[in-house]
């Protein structure tokens, strides 16, 4: 199971808790959401469950019931990660980093759109 784990997705730089398989409780539903008949008649939907903490992640992101395990898990790992370290956890600190980039992001967008508004009303007294 665990080696699986670290397989999963490009996650690996965040070294999170590892999560063992006998505290994770696996369920397979019915999915909701759109998708109608094909959604309600397969059981591909992950609910798991992480026993310790008692975080739960449901997962229906694609049609394999594979790919949503392996997905659930890294859901998982992530938030169980959170869980314990906190502020510490990677996850968290990563999640910052990007919420700053998209705040430096915005605020260049509206220094150009500044810009452009002045540059415009400049042109504009140009012409009188």
């Amino acid at each position: 199971g665990a080696p699986l784990l670290q397989a999963a997705g490009k996650k690996k730089s965040l070294n999170l808790l590892g999560l063992t398989e006998a505290e994770l409780e696996e369920q397979f539903v019915r999915g909701d959401g759109p998708g109608g008949q094909a959604t309600n008649k397969t059981n591909n939907c992950v609910v798991l469950k992480h026993i310790p903490s008692g975080i739960v992640v449901k997962c229906h992101q694609t049609r394999s019931a594979e790919q949503n395990r392996k997905i659930a898990r890294e859901i998982l790992q992530e938030k169980v990660d959170l869980f314990y370290k906190g502020e510490a956890s990677n996850v968290f600190k990563e999640k910052k980093l990007s919420e700053k980039k998209k705040q430096e992001k915005k605020r260049r967008a509206k220094e150009n759109l500044e810009r452009k508004r002045h540059l415009k009303e400049m042109q504009q007294l140009d012409e009188k």
